[in-house]
């Protein structure tokens, strides 16, 4: 039965898949002939998809001009939405093939958090609830979720998130490290020894190492500069080659100090600048996968919690 609350679009503004994915094809590829080769149609049939949907909307969508299609500034806003659209229809097709009974959870994952810490633990989760299925996918900063399409996300920062509800999963706390080599070749006694080595940098830490010094007693040291990464993952494994001291959260840096690849230099857990939550949009609270994963990612966390 049709909700009568729901308004409806008329038909014209809803054109058909076979014409959105010309029309996003050519604005991505720069050509009929490219979109044809991708989508397995002839270039004449891509040109009279793209001549249809402009029929339907009653705009010119591109500039024709020695034989290229040059998009239109409204065309190219109009290409991103449909790409966006594009991407959530398959998505949701994606997840009512893998898991026809429902369940589907899409889950965007801090990529270091992901797959080092919670990929390795969701075979658990999955062989208890067998009748959900999780797509993952990486974010590494807040978006919209109406526009993006997803379930939840692991955030990390403050309880910042607009029209989104949170779970604190755990607070952030860091420790100095290096390869045994480093720490071989430059001998520390006590945190302010540090100030004078190559200590690599996060994007989304800038004032980690100057938070941490504080917490360690070293008051208005300028700490020295190293290399900047975009991921903890890529910087670990620059710290293991021996490129300088990381600041790894606690919870990362187990596994490579008990294998022996990165030691503790000096000091000790000192509270990073966020903390670890599990977000969603409100209006999804309802979303049946969501609570029993809500309540399992709480429990495996707890060890990580301080209070």
């Amino acid at each position: 039965m049709q909700d009568m609350h729901m308004p409806v679009t008329p038909r014209r503004f809803l054109p058909s898949i076979s014409l959105l994915q010309a029309f996003e094809a050519v604005c991505r590829t720069g050509s009929t002939a490219a979109a044809a080769r991708e989508l397995a149609l002839s270039q004449g049939t891509v040109s009279r998809l793209v001549q249809n949907l402009e029929g339907q909307l009653g705009a010119q969508l591109f500039r024709r001009e020695r034989r290229r299609l040059i998009p239109t500034e409204a065309a190219q806003v109009y290409a991103r939405d449909v790409r966006k659209a594009l991407d959530l229809i398959a998505r949701s097709s994606l997840g009512v093939r893998s898991n026809p009974g429902g369940g589907v959870l899409s889950l965007a994952i801090l990529p270091t958090f992901g797959t080092r810490w919670l990929a390795p633990r969701l075979p658990d989760f999955l062989s208890a609830h067998p009748g959900i299925t999780i797509n993952l996918a990486t974010r590494l900063r807040p978006f919209d979720f109406a526009r993006e399409g997803f379930d939840a996300a692991i955030h990390f920062g403050a309880a910042d998130w607009p029209g989104a509800a949170m779970t604190r999963l755990f607070d952030e706390r860091l420790i100095a490290t290096c390869s045994p080599d480093f720490l071989r070749r430059n001998p520390v006694t006590s945190p302010a020894d540090l100030v004078r080595l190559p200590l690599l940098q996060l994007e989304t830490r800038p004032d980690a190492w100057a938070q941490w010094l504080r917490q360690h007693g070293v008051e208005g040291a300028a700490p020295g500069r190293g290399m900047m990464f975009d991921q903890f993952a890529t910087m670990t494994q620059a710290a293991i080659a021996g490129a300088g001291l990381a600041l790894l959260p606690e919870f990362l840096a187990v596994g490579e100090i008990g294998e022996g690849r990165l030691v503790r230099a000096c000091g000790g857990a000192a509270t990073g600048v966020g903390s670890y939550w599990l977000v969603w949009p409100e209006a999804a609270e309802g979303n049946p996968p969501l609570r029993p994963f809500r309540d399992w990612l709480v429990g495996v966390t707890a060890p990580l919690r301080a209070d």
